[in-house]
C-alpha cells in the first residue's frame, strides 16, 4: 500500500485522508500550514454589483454579519467546493466557476466592467485574479477574512508523524507550503523519508515553488482540483 503524505491544513487534510483510504492508499498527515481568522469590518458597499470567492476558507472564516451584508448579491465561486461553502454560508445566488481563479476572472469581466465587486479572500493570495479584473476596469474591494500561517516541525516530530517510514508521494496544495516541504526534505535527518517520493502539485505555480527537487520527481495536476491530483497517483511515474 503506497504511503501518501498530505500537506494541506485541516479540515481538508482529514477529508483527503478518507479519500486516499477509500482508494487503497495509506495517508500520512503532515499539515504544513494552518488558517486563522482575521478581524474584518462588515462595511456595506452600496455600489457593489457582485461577490467573488476564490477559496472556501474565505467564506468559512467570514463573520455572519459580513455574509449577510452581501448575501443577496450574485456570488461567483471559483469551483464546486467553494460554491458549496458559499451556499451553506447563506449566499442566495451562487454561480460555480471553472476551478481556477484566473479563468473565473475571465468569465466575469464582461458583466462587471465599470462596476464594483466585493472579493472575500485570504491575506495570502496570488494577485492574478485582482490584476485581471482591474485591467478590465472592474473595481475590486477585497475583504481579507483569514490568514495562512506556515507550521514548523522539529526533526523528531516529522519522524514520529511518518513513523520513521519513507513516503512514496507528497500532495501539495499551496505555493506557501511547497518551500516548507522542500526545507523538510533537505534536512539531513529527514532526507531518507522523502528521497524516493514524487511531489504531486495542484498547479504549475506550486510546482515552481519546489526549488531543489529534481524535475523528474515533480508532476502537475491537469486541472487545479483534487480529482486531477488524485489521477496522478494512479499514473505510472
Amino acid at each position: 500500500m503506497a504511503r501518501v503524505l498530505v500537506t494541506r491544513p485541516e479540515p481538508g487534510a482529514s477529508r483527503t485522508a478518507r479519500r486516499l483510504l477509500d482508494q487503497g492508499f495509506q495517508p500520512v498527515l503532515l499539515p504544513l500550514t494552518k488558517t486563522a481568522a482575521l478581524p474584518v469590518e462588515a462595511r456595506v458597499l452600496p455600489a457593489a454589483a457582485a461577490v467573488a470567492v476564490t477559496s472556501a476558507n474565505a467564506v468559512r472564516y467570514a463573520p455572519k454579519e459580513l455574509v449577510a451584508a452581501f448575501a443577496a448579491l450574485p456570488c461567483h465561486a471559483v469551483g464546486t467546493r467553494t460554491a458549496e461553502a458559499c451556499r451553506a454560508a447563506g449566499f442566495m445566488s451562487v454561480f460555480e466557476g471553472p476551478g481556477d481563479a484566473e479563468a473565473l476572472a475571465g468569465q466575469i469581466t464582461a458583466e462587471l466592467t465599470g462596476k464594483e465587486m466585493v472579493y472575500l479572500c485570504g491575506r495570502v493570495r496570488f494577485p492574478v485574479f485582482e490584476e485581471r479584473l482591474a485591467a478590465a476596469r472592474v473595481r475590486v474591494r477585497p475583504f481579507e477574512t483569514y490568514d495562512t500561517i506556515e507550521l514548523d516541525y522539529g526533526d523528531d516530530d516529522v519522524v514520529a508523524r511518518l513513523s520513521g517510514t519513507p513516503v512514496e508521494a507528497v500532495l501539495l496544495y499551496s505555493a506557501k507550503a511547497a518551500p516548507v516541504m522542500i526545507g523538510l526534505a533537505m534536512r539531513p535527518a529527514l532526507r531518507h523519508l522523502f528521497e524516493r517520493a514524487e511531489f504531486l502539485a495542484l498547479s504549475a505555480r506550486i510546482a515552481n515553488s519546489l526549488d531543489g527537487v529534481g524535475g523528474q520527481k515533480v508532476r502537475i495536476a491537469s486541472q487545479p482540483d483534487e480529482d486531477a491530483l488524485f489521477q496522478l497517483l494512479s499514473l505510472p511515474g
